[in-house]
């Protein structure tokens, strides 16, 4: 059993998750969203828009072994993307990111890579490229990606207790 997340790799456990995470006097929280998070939009999107502190806040989806997808609320603005564009053609929550973000649906010859906003996260210390190689790291989970950009932000350990607590 690995520790990261609680992933089984004997029994090849799929790890889907939403969870939120915020700064509340310069100490990051974290909780874990409803299960339906990782099939419906709206609910992290309803979740980020109740949590608004100082900083904003960042939803963290992890969908299958497929992708994941980063959502931030700062006040009125409201930042995402998507770790591989392609999964819209197999997944209606990438494809309901891709309509958000105003960005055409791929055709089934196009590149995997990411998209919407890399630089999210860029005042957090994770700049765009260093998220494109986050999503380039095909020996990753998606799980195992947003806890390595949980860690490099500042709630690690927030992320991998709220996940281990389900």
């Amino acid at each position: 059993m690995r520790s990261v997340v609680g992933r089984c790799e004997m029994a090849n456990e799929v790890i889907e998750f939403a969870l939120l995470a915020w700064r509340e006097d310069g100490i990051w929280r974290s909780s874990r969203l409803s299960n339906d998070a990782v099939n419906d939009i709206g609910i992290a999107l309803d979740a980020l828009r109740a949590q608004q502190v100082d900083g904003g806040a960042i939803a963290m989806l992890a969908i299958d072994d497929a992708f994941f997808i980063i959502i931030r609320q700062i006040g009125a603005r409201l930042q995402m993307m998507l770790s591989d564009v392609m999964t819209a053609l197999d997944y209606e929550i990438a494809a309901e990111v891709l309509e958000l973000l105003d960005i055409e649906s791929p055709a089934d010859d196009d590149a995997d890579e990411p998209a919407g906003d890399l630089s999210l996260l860029e005042d957090l210390g994770i700049d765009a490229m260093e998220l494109q190689t986050i999503c380039d790291d095909g020996e990753m989970y998606p799980d195992e990606q947003l806890e390595a950009i949980a860690r490099r932000i500042g709630f690690g350990e927030q992320f991998t207790e709220v996940l281990d607590n389900e």
